[in-house]
């Protein structure tokens, strides 16, 4: 992958959300920490909020192991389930487990839906994660149920509607441009050391290969100091938002009352 560089084969003539910048990577590329830096910086010059648009946030994750006593053996259990319900390469879920997949994707839609309300509204958003319709796995941020995995009449309906979800209502919703950020194997697990090495492998191999229908994107290398990574990124979102005609900073009490 060549790495801090737009893309050329992005198709201009498809509809996008002007002020929607998403930012996309494994685990281990640094996705929260840059997203809600181009926020605190980006609000300086223009109304600005992040969003999460994945399914099961790493802060969450995160903050389950902080409970006391069962924390870190809880965060890893749920982990594990998680990753065996989403694992493409096993047998397809079963019916509740098909159920709840089909849940978390019309709850994806909603939260999308509400993106597209409030970049709509002259605000900056910053989403950590972005659906895409390509390929199959909640891994990558696809339909989750899997059409060429599952078994009986009513699991097949659910994984048909759920990718008709994906692939005719979501691919409306394309951002303005889409950061990447790259990063191999080694240095993934050196920051994630909990997670597994080759579901990291897969995953990153996977995720290079996404166009997320034609959409601008920029390609980072994460694996550089993380303050030129951020300079970078802030570089090719303030060129958005000055391009897309963003709201300025909110006034101090209106935006107080935000946070309220």
């Amino acid at each position: 992958m060549q790495t801090d560089k737009l893309n050329t084969q992005h198709d201009p003539s498809l509809p996008y959300i002007p002020g929607l910048v998403a930012v996309v990577g494994c685990d281990g590329t640094g996705k929260s920490t840059l997203t809600a830096d181009l926020v605190k910086h980006l609000n300086a010059r223009w109304a600005t909020e992040r969003r999460y648009l994945g399914l099961v946030s790493g802060e969450t994750g995160d903050k389950i192991k902080r409970w006391p006593i069962i924390g870190v053996w809880l965060e890893r259990r749920l982990a594990k389930k998680t990753s065996k319900a989403q694992s493409m390469s096993s047998k397809g879920p079963a019916l509740w487990a098909a159920l709840i997949m089909y849940g978390f994707s019309l709850w994806r839609m909603s939260n999308l839906h509400k993106v597209k309300q409030l970049a709509d509204s002259g605000v900056l958003v910053i989403s950590d994660r972005f659906p895409q319709s390509e390929i199959t796995g909640f891994y990558y941020d696809g339909p989750g149920i899997g059409v060429e995995r599952v078994t009986g009449r009513l699991k097949r309906w659910l994984a048909a509607r759920e990718q008709r979800l994906y692939q005719r209502e979501m691919k409306k919703y394309r951002p303005e441009l889409l950061i990447r950020l790259d990063i191999d194997v080694e240095t993934a697990f050196s920051r994630k050391p909990d997670h597994d090495y080759e579901e990291l492998r897969d995953k990153i191999g996977i995720m290079s290969q996404i166009q997320y229908s034609g959409t601008r994107i920029y390609e980072l290398d994460s694996r550089m100091p993380y303050a030129e990574v951020l300079e970078k990124a802030l570089e090719v979102v303030s060129a958005v938002a000055a391009s897309s005609h963003r709201n300025g900073p909110l006034p101090e009490a209106q935006r107080a009352g935000q946070e309220a």
